[in-house]
């Protein structure tokens, strides 16, 4: 049940005391560098540098490790496909695994890929967990200026989340407990876990229609204006996150192209 448990980060923690516009700014910078850097030390430099301030949130590496692990094993296996997968160039062959042969090529694209995922993984998941959906919807409508009911929405579906980790593993549960198992067979368990996923979607789509209708039965959007509980202000604290994050992502795009590593996305 660790996945149905939601995070709590110290809100003394400096990146949850953050402005969440700031925080969603931050990663946005470093996205755009890990978009457009298609060699793997770019994503290497970025992702230390964001694995070293998981402190500032206020969790600890090993719980957001119990929770990101899903995620983190996706981008290996999509790195490791991309190895497997590539097309052959004629290049040098880095390794030979049976009748499979990997080139240097191909093995250095799949480990700047996986490390891409890697880095964006983990800066997105560090900018949410330690932000508050409350201050996050608020300083939506304050700092980005957008529509109430898109921040509402926003704060609704983070709200959900929890839940629907608890839905899947009640669904699980209840296969489980009607004898619905694998039995050790991977084709079984991916079957199984397929429909698992549609009954979630189903519960998903059938509990936000319930909220839309009670959130229209109370009024929520008749009127224009809407008053602010909690202002949210950028602090400098704020604008130096969003600098720390420039000068995060230059600094690798600089250091990269010095040692002859970095690789640009249109030009790859």
């Amino acid at each position: 049940m660790r996945l149905a448990v939601p995070l709590r980060p110290d809100p003394r923690a400096p990146l949850a005391r953050a402005n969440p516009v700031a925080k969603l700014g931050a990663a946005a910078l470093l996205l755009l560098v890990l978009f457009v850097s298609v060699d793997p030390l770019t994503p290497l430099l970025v992702l230390v540098v964001v694995a070293a301030s998981i402190p500032l949130t206020g969790l600890r590496a090993s719980h957001l490790v119990a929770r990101a692990w899903p995620l983190l094993l996706a981008a290996v296996l999509v790195g490791v496909l991309n190895v497997i997968f590539a097309a052959s160039r004629g290049g040098l062959v880095a390794l030979r695994i049976g009748p499979i042969e990997v080139e240097a090529a191909a093995l250095v694209s799949g480990l700047a890929l996986s490390l891409r995922l890697l880095a964006i993984a983990l800066s997105g998941m560090l900018a949410l967990v330690s932000t508050d959906p409350t201050d996050l919807a608020d300083a939506l409508q304050q700092q980005l200026r957008l529509p109430a009911r898109i921040a509402v929405g926003v704060l609704a579906a983070l709200r959900l989340l929890p839940i629907l980790a608890e839905e899947w593993q009640t669904l699980a549960l209840a296969r489980r407990a009607r004898g619905v198992a694998a039995d050790g067979s991977p084709l079984t368990a991916v079957r199984i876990a397929s429909g698992q996923l549609l009954a979630l979607l189903v519960l998903a789509v059938r509990r936000g229609s319930r909220l839309a209708t009670a959130m229209d039965a109370r009024g929520f959007g008749s009127r224009a204006c809407r008053t602010i509980a909690r202002p949210q202000r950028m602090r400098a604290a704020d604008w130096a996150l969003l600098a720390g994050a420039a000068v995060v992502g230059a600094g690798a795009v600089l250091l990269s192209v010095a040692l002859g590593s970095w690789r640009f996305l249109l030009g790859a």
